[in-house]
């Protein structure tokens, strides 16, 4: 894009006022914005986020075009546009940067399939075909937006992602998109919820094409395709069920049909497919991985287009949180410009995301070099990067690893990453996010939140988890003990965190690292308070508990009136808040104990605050109270097994974010009559292809789960496990699935029905808290935002 501000104010009907700035860039995360040059923020009023709160930082950042909806005070030299809604006006931005652009738009939605169809079609493009795609998943009212004033207008094609998740979504994308061509994936359960029936969400999606000259749709999904046919058989309708996938790339059902609706439109547009992109083990998304030397890596290689490399350079930016930034950058195939200018591009971007060092990969990088003035190396081909790997400088950075797929750079990252045990937690951060709003869509805006994220976040990992905690506004973290809120501030997670489980022994610890404890006895206020003489420090904050009927930790009803004395008038402390703890609010049938203890914390609670000179924040909802007991809410709530999407019965709208993985290392061909594993555990009724996976009861897969108790997931196709799981591995019957081979992925539990965490706390008769704390350490973490 490329406007005067008074052309945007022109085009939104909005207001401008100071100076007229020209910008080609628009940010709405502050954590983003790494260079102010050319680039105008937009505050967005959210029910979460009030982006107007950083102007200021942006200010300081030296930003000077903002898109507003109240009046802001600005130095001069500022320029603003004044809007009613800056959603809306972002949206009517797209809409008409979209009628300039020329090229063939291609819109992509429905229930699942969304993203991997987009980037396989984006990385079939040939090479000379000059292409846009919308980053990661930006599909929804303002990811399309953003997306769609990426164009700069030369681009023979742009593949736009449109996600909805209630009614009314679709036709203001579809007015942003304007598409030539849409592709509907699916349709399935997913987003759901807001709508009345299967047929109210396929008349939604299909709003997207009422003014489409072409629908490429699978009849795998009858409902919609009878419904295509019904409303547009005036138009051109592909049916990508005719296409045929080879057979060899061995994808399951819902892949293959991605792949067909991919080989569909690539034919629609006059180009041939690279079926060689249809790999179901290269990753969609962007994943963070904690690498060597205290470095963290982000691995980003699935495609390389140079709108995917800023907003990969964007991501360093944001995850650096002050430390070095790395970036390793391949040769750009899917560009269609000019290497020149191409590579000018890269270089641009790389200056203006404040990368410390660069590591080009490739001929073409190489040879435009001269281009890139921050310092850097450039090797030809990754076997020469990897040759020199221990003369380039890793340790205490950030690494952005950002390659075509012809690079390879699965093996640099690989050598990268602190651990390489092949069983892997992949923890979803945009389901996180997803089910963080769903409780807050049971409470008022902008309501405080405490975030659980002790037992390394519910065996999820600790500092990931944090930072997004942290972006997206949350009011406390908890910790169960101090070590583990040294370790987050340590990471550079500088928001208020609370230390559940505070001892005496750990307290000038905690004051030493501005922790905040909860005192729940006389004597930790004691010890505590002399921490706070010892450091000098005045109106230290604590967290005072209340025992209403738990029986667990906290101060009891008697003994209100002397806490009350004993903080009255103490300047050294002061209450952040008090709260306490429901012991069975998602049991219906322990209601009535439910609301007994809501009304005993109000009326302690407030005995309490009588004492003080001042009104701290009172919180006892945790997840299921949430949305059950609204009379609960009061100033805060915690939200802990719910934000991972586990946990309670009203859990249908959440997302499990967590999927325990690893691959088959070696397959076997055993008769009828012989035994697998120790004691002979599993003896053989048949001849039985057998294979190994290396994950055992030291990982978290439990023992109880062995003799086909738990059926883990291949291809696919259920594959129970065959006698007692060991310390390090275990062994499942493939027999009746075909084409397995070693190295193919086996899902341990994810959020597949029949597979799920809940399905195993069943089986072990436990509790989904239990399973997902006992993941091992050594089990690698990969974080993904989808």
């Amino acid at each position: 894009m490329n406007y005067l501000l008074s052309e945007i104010a022109e085009i939104v009907n909005g207001e401008h006022r100071g100076a007229d700035l020209r910008v080609r860039a628009v940010a709405t995360d502050s954590r983003s914005v790494s260079s102010s040059d050319e680039v105008v923020f937009a505050a967005i009023d959210g029910k979460n986020h009030d982006g107007h709160n950083y102007i200021p930082t942006m200010l300081s950042r030296g930003i000077r075009a903002f898109i507003v909806e109240r009046d802001v005070e600005l130095a001069e030299g500022c320029g603003v546009v004044k809007v009613k809604s800056t959603i809306e006006a972002l949206q009517s931005l797209a809409a008409h940067h979209r009628r300039r652009f020329k090229g063939h738009v291609v819109a992509i939605t429905g229930s699942n399939g969304k993203t991997i169809v987009k980037e396989w079609a984006a990385r079939s493009m040939p090479n000379g075909v000059r292409m846009f795609a919308s980053p990661k998943s930006y599909n929804s009212q303002l990811g399309v937006a953003l997306s769609l004033v990426m164009l700069e207008g030369e681009e023979q094609v742009a593949l736009i992602e449109a996600g909805i998740s209630e009614p009314g979504e679709m036709e203001r994308l579809e007015r942003m998109i304007a598409p030539e061509t849409v592709v509907v994936t699916s349709i399935g359960d997913a987003h759901s919820v807001n709508f009345r029936s299967e047929e109210q969400k396929i008349d939604e999606k299909l709003l997207l094409a009422r003014n489409a000259h072409t629908i490429i749709y699978s009849s795998e999904y009858p409902a919609l395709a009878r419904r295509i046919e019904e409303l547009y058989s005036d138009r051109n309708l592909i049916d990508s069920s005719a296409e045929e996938v080879e057979d060899a790339l061995e994808l399951n059902d819902a892949l293959s049909v991605d792949a067909a609706h991919v080989s569909a439109l690539m034919h629609h547009l006059g180009y041939g497919v690279d079926e060689a992109v249809f790999s179901a083990n290269v990753a969609m998304r962007l994943e963070l991985k904690e690498g060597i030397d205290n470095s963290m890596i982000i691995d980003d290689t699935y495609n390389s287009d140079i709108n995917s490399v800023v907003v990969a350079l964007d991501t360093l930016h944001v995850q650096a949180m002050g430390r070095r930034k790395v970036a390793v950058i391949s040769d750009i195939r899917q560009s269609g410009m000019p290497q020149a200018e191409l590579y000018g591009r890269v270089a641009d971007a790389v200056t203006k995301a404040g990368v410390d060092y660069l590591i080009g990969v490739g001929e073409s990088i190489s040879t435009y070099s001269h281009l890139f003035v921050v310092p850097s190396s450039f090797y030809r081909t990754t076997d020469e990067l990897l040759q020199n790997f221990e003369r380039e400088e890793w340790k205490n950075s950030v690494i952005l690893v950002k390659g075509s797929r012809d690079s390879r750079f699965e093996r640099l990252s690989r050598l990268l990453e602190r651990r390489t045990h092949t069983t892997t937690l992949e923890v979803d951060l945009a389901a996180m996010k997803r089910n963080l709003n769903y409780f807050r869509s049971h409470l008022p805006a902008h309501h405080p939140i405490v975030a659980m994220v002790k037992a390394w976040s519910y065996g999820t990992g600790d500092v990931d988890v944090a930072r997004m905690l942290q972006h997206e506004g949350v009011s406390y973290l908890a910790v169960a003990f101090a070590d583990e809120g040294v370790t987050l501030r340590s990471k550079g997670i500088t928001m208020p965190i609370v230390v559940l489980n505070a001892d005496h022994d750990s307290f000038d610890v905690m004051v030493a690292h501005n922790l905040e404890p909860e005192i729940y006895s006389f004597r930790s206020l004691d010890e505590f308070l002399r921490a706070v003489h010892r450091a000098g420090k005045e109106q230290y904050p604590i967290h005072i508990k209340l025992d209403t009927g738990m029986h667990r930790l906290g101060f009891v009803e008697d003994e209100i009136d002397f806490l009350g004395r004993a903080l009255h008038g103490d300047s050294s402390l002061r209450v952040a808040t008090i709260f306490s703890h429901l012991s069975c609010a998602d049991i219906p049938a322990e209601d009535a104990f439910t609301r007994a203890q809501i009304d005993k914390y109000d009326y302690m609670s407030s005995q309490l605050i009588e004492w003080l000179d001042y009104k701290p924040l009172r919180h006892l909802a945790n997840s299921a109270a949430i949305v059950r007991f609204k009379s609960a809410a009061f100033d805060m709530c915690r939200l802990g097994l719910g934000l991972y999407g586990y946990g309670f019965e009203h859990s249908d709208e959440l997302t499990p974010v967590a999927t325990l993985s690893t691959r088959i290392v070696q397959i076997k061909h055993l008769a009828k009559g012989e035994s697998v594993g120790y004691a002979r555990a599993g003896r053989l009724e048949r001849d039985t292809i057998t294979a190994t996976i290396p994950i055992g009861y030291a990982d978290g897969l439990d023992r109880h789960l062995g003799s086909g108790r738990w059926s883990v997931t291949v291809r696919g196709v259920k594959a129970p496990i065959i006698g007692r799981v060991c310390m390090d591995s275990a062994m499942i019957d493939i027999t009746d699935i075909e084409g397995v081979a070693v190295g193919d992925k086996v899902t341990i539990f994810s959020a597949e029905r029949g597979a799920t965490l809940e399905d195993m706390a069943k089986v072990l008769d436990t509790i989904t808290y239990e399973i997902m704390t006992s993941i091992s350490a050594r089990v690698k973490r990969i974080y993904t935002e989808r």
